[in-house]
């Protein structure tokens, strides 16, 4: 079973505004080549950090205002929030190592 969550945008505000955990949010659509790359390294994360992280898992296309919030330009997409605050961003399919260096800057051990 995946660790990933997924949620609309009546959810966004409960589940990654007001987190007590650090959250990563993963914005994708089905008609994403790139998306489908980044997916595995997305629920490896969501299974290798648990403990210390929520992950969000957003469809970009049915949940505008969350994509607008975000400033979602194009997908794959990825916000890691504390706290309520957005403290990084990456568009484009990243590299597992990529995302896992990206989450180390921001979590502690």
């Amino acid at each position: 079973m995946s660790s990933v969550i997924l949620i609309e945008d009546t959810e966004f505000e409960t589940e990654v505004l007001k987190a007590q955990e650090p959250v990563l949010v993963y914005f994708w659509a089905p008609w994403c080549g790139p998306c489908k790359l980044v997916s595995p390294s997305v629920e490896s994360v969501a299974d290798a950090y648990s403990d210390r992280l929520k992950v969000i898992k957003m469809e970009v296309d049915p949940n505008p205002e969350s994509r607008n919030t975000c400033k979602v330009e194009g997908v794959p997409a990825l916000r890691l929030f504390k706290n309520g605050e957005l403290v990084e961003s990456e568009e484009g399919a990243i590299g597992k190592q990529k995302l896992q260096a990206m989450l180390d800057n921001h979590l502690s051990h």
